[in-house]
C-alpha cells in the first residue's frame, strides 16, 4: 500500500450537506491520488495513478 503520510484531504465543493456520504481525495503526493470515505477517516484508502484518476473523472463528467 502506498504511504499516504501527510496526505492533504478534501471533499469536492460540490459535496455540499448530504449527511456525510462523501468522499475525500488527496493529490498532493507525486504520482498518487487517494481516495477514502469522509465518514472513515482512519479506514482504507484506494489509490490510483493520476492518469487513471483523470480519466475517471472525465468519464463521470461525461454522464450528466
Amino acid at each position: 500500500m502506498a504511504e499516504l503520510t501527510g496526505a492533504r484531504w478534501r471533499k469536492s465543493t460540490r459535496s455540499g450537506d448530504n449527511g456525510g456520504n462523501c468522499v475525500e481525495i488527496a493529490d498532493n503526493h507525486p504520482g498518487l491520488v487517494a481516495v477514502r470515505d469522509s465518514k472513515d477517516a482512519t479506514g482504507p484508502a484506494l489509490t490510483f495513478s493520476p492518469a487513471a484518476w483523470s480519466a475517471f473523472v472525465g468519464f463521470t463528467k461525461s454522464w450528466h
